[in-house]
């Protein structure tokens, strides 16, 4: 049988073995639900502020109470978003974010939009980067969130968030950022960054599926999204995924604990792999190369191809990678992402996402780069 290989970590990575580990006594030993008074739910809020008081360290916030639990980077988002956007809207109804956010902020600010809110999305450049310089134009005196993503998903171009946020906090605007991406791959911390709200999901970083958490400074107004039990501070009512708030915060703690090794091996054989393309393929080009991005992220494009077809015949080849982009009915979208950076249709319709992890080897570099270029031949042949 062909070995497969999984490049598309950006979609999800595989759950990391000493996180199932984790997890697994608390799945078998307790039974308690944390909101509950005797020994059995005790025994569970204990695990539970634990791991809060993980994430709010590995954050840099300044208090763990500070730590939402929610489902993953998609709550996150929305709860930030129409949360904020909600409990403010006695000040404003003006909301700033950006056109090539993840559709969890893009669909959560469609959803104020048919609620009388009015939304910025501010323009990127051909290579995906952001100017200080627009947001500061789009501020109004009714804004009243700021919603902007760390590391793009697709071509992992690094926003310069500290910059942006001193633009939008001098104005008195709460900044939120999707850290969904970043966290665990470069540094996260969000006194540095700046930021009133930071959304991370597990399940990027080993953790398991369904965890995920917003930190949100405290003073922070936001409107719960989920009602009818005062969990989380009121923030978020339903009893509490133990398993998955204890198997996100180990997940984490890993993640930033073997950051810096795994971002120079990765970036090494990002780097590596990005190189030989070029040289072995005619007319590839790479999305985003220009500014900071993760190490891990390679968005390439390969002109007189189709997306589609490409990954097809990847898979069959054994290797799994991905177009970065929305899948609806089965059938790939042009990506909004490249799409906003300006790059001509057949570059948009021709490019693949390719993002390393914690099990990639050299070795499965080797076999991409072997098998590439005689695919990207074929599909233009």
């Amino acid at each position: 049988m062909r070995r497969r290989i999984y490049l598309d970590y950006n979609a999800g990575a595989p759950l990391d073995g000493r996180v199932r580990a984790a997890i697994e006594p608390v799945r078998g030993e307790t039974p308690g639900n944390p909101s509950s008074i005797h020994a059995f739910g005790r025994d569970a809020r204990v695990l539970l502020e634990e791991a809060r008081a993980t994430l709010a360290s590995l954050l840099g916030a300044a208090d763990k109470d500070e730590i939402v639990f929610v489902s993953g980077g998609t709550e996150a988002d929305n709860l930030a978003v129409l949360g904020v956007a909600l409990a403010r809207a006695d000040q404003g109804r003006h909301v700033v974010t950006s056109a090539v956010e993840h559709p969890a902020v893009l669909a959560a600010c469609e959803v104020l939009e048919k609620t009388g809110f009015t939304v910025t999305a501010l323009p990127v450049d051909a290579e995906g980067r952001l100017d200080p310089a627009d947001l500061h134009r789009a501020l109004r005196p009714d804004t009243i969130l700021v919603s902007l993503m760390h590391a793009n998903n697709e071509t992992g171009v690094l926003f310069d968030v500290p910059a942006l946020a001193a633009v939008a906090r001098a104005a008195g605007v709460p900044v939120h950022t999707d850290a969904v991406q970043s966290f665990g791959k470069v540094p996260v911390r969000v006194g540095d960054l700046g930021v009133d709200l930071l959304s991370l999901s597990g399940h990027k970083i080993g953790g398991p599926a369904g965890s995920g958490a917003l930190y949100v400074r405290t003073g922070v107004r936001l409107s719960p999204r989920l009602v009818g039990g005062s969990q989380e501070r009121e923030r978020r009512a339903g009893t509490e995924n133990l398993a998955a708030a204890v198997g996100l915060a180990a997940a984490a703690a890993l993640a930033v604990g073997e950051r810096e090794a795994e971002a120079a091996r990765l970036g090494e054989l990002r780097d590596r792999l990005e190189a030989r393309l070029q040289e072995r393929i005619r007319a590839v080009a790479i999305n985003g190369a220009g500014p900071p991005r993760l190490p891990q992220t390679s968005n390439l494009a390969f002109p007189g191809v189709e997306a589609e077809e490409l990954l097809a015949a990847l898979d069959l080849a054994g290797f799994a990678c991905s177009a970065g982009a929305a899948c609806s009915a089965g059938a790939l979208e042009p990506s909004h992402v490249l799409r906003a950076m300006g790059l001509p249709p057949e570059r948009v319709r021709g490019s693949i996402r390719i993002s390393l992890g914690r099990e990639t080897t050299a070795e499965e570099v080797d076999a991409l780069l072997e098998a590439l270029p005689v695919l990207v031949a074929r599909c233009r042949g």
